[in-house]
């Protein structure tokens, strides 16, 4: 399974997209959520945040505390 990384900032609590940083990593297809949000925190630098998740089906979403940035990883289906 592939997943699809978007760390980015925001204006207003909304994703702003003055900056970005893409990448895309692979993991199993049996990996859990939280692997994957783990793999991509600490991809991006923010291995240790705190902040909010929200699962959006085929998207998590995760804002961290006291930062003006989003964190979106999107699932990729692999063919």
């Amino acid at each position: 399974m592939k997943v699809q990384i978007e760390y980015t900032d925001t204006f207003c609590g909304e994703a702003n997209y003055s900056w970005c940083h893409r990448t895309t990593l692979t993991f199993r297809h049996n990996a859990t959520k939280r692997t994957i949000l783990r793999k991509a925190k600490s991809h991006m630098g923010l291995k240790g945040w705190r902040g909010k998740l929200e699962d959006w089906g085929d998207m998590l979403v995760f804002k961290p505390w006291r930062s003006c940035t989003i964190l979106f990883v999107t699932y990729s289906v692999e063919e």
